[in-house]
């Protein structure tokens, strides 16, 4: 899986300074924050050391610190994406965090911290191909009474035809069970322009790949929920409060976002 995981660095790194100055000005604006699940799920992070994994630019890393952890470090694959990530937070004067650059899939042979708090969030999952290794990674991070918290894309609207979904037509277009990523050769569009010209690849996951691969790594599921709302506009969506958005059309049709936490058993 080396080529494709070469292939996603270099896409993800064409858009790390259009991330950087988007989440940048909405910092300065005062207008950056973590969704309301998150905020009402993560938990107490004072005096805290959190990870966060699968970091991008740092905004979310930087938004945990400043809900009292005593430090946060952000891992990322994309050498730009760290590069932009220490950029804004040392101009946004955040000292209690840093970063590394890592390939999830490496990390634990040479990173042996210990944290309170794993933490992974928003379109993260599908770009590596190894849940087995990616639940014993949080678990080789997590101290015995720290825990693991996930929110992210649920797999249910991950199927559905995009372009089409936004006028009320859920047409699958991705299976569930799919074996082999699926091939784009465009990135980008939430938080900058669509860059064209690169090839990324995404493995579509499913629910019980998340949950098993935490069991089979000796954690135990302390809860489970499913949102119908999303992250970002995936297209036909509008905002709502509290940093996410819904289609008109989805009134507890189906799920967009799940959540979950951890702890060892």
């Amino acid at each position: 899986m080396i080529k494709e995981i070469k292939a996603n660095e270099h896409a993800w790194g064409q858009n790390s300074e259009q991330h950087y100055h988007h989440f940048k000005k909405l910092f300065l604006a005062g207008e950056y924050q973590l969704n309301k699940y998150i905020q009402a799920e993560i938990g107490d992070l004072t005096g805290k050391k959190v990870i966060h994994l699968q970091c991008n630019t740092g905004a979310d890393t930087i938004a945990l610190s400043q809900l009292g952890a005593k430090s946060v470090v952000g891992v990322d694959l994309v050498p730009n994406n760290i590069h932009y990530a220490e950029k804004m937070a040392d101009e946004l004067a955040v000292e209690n965090v840093s970063f590394v650059v890592s390939d999830m899939m490496a990390f634990m042979d040479h990173h042996h911290e210990k944290y309170d708090v794993v933490f992974v969030s928003e379109g993260a999952l599908g770009w590596f191909p190894d849940f087995a290794k990616w639940g014993r990674t949080i678990r080789h991070l997590m101290k015995d009474d720290g825990y693991f918290y996930l929110f992210e894309g649920h797999p249910i609207v991950l199927m559905f035809n995009e372009g089409k979904l936004g006028e009320g037509v859920t047409e699958i277009a991705y299976p569930y069970f799919a074996t082999e990523p699926d091939v784009e050769t465009q990135i980008g569009g939430y938080a900058s322009d669509v860059t064209h010209g690169v090839e990324t690849y995404f493995w579509m996951y499913k629910i019980s790949d998340v949950i098993n691969s935490l069991i089979s790594a000796g954690l135990q599921i302390e809860y489970f929920n499913e949102f119908q709302e999303n992250y970002f506009d995936r297209g036909g969506s509008s905002a709502i409060d509290g940093g996410l958005y819904n289609y008109p059309h989805n009134k507890g049709h189906f799920p967009q976002t799940f959540s979950l936490k951890a702890t060892v058993r």
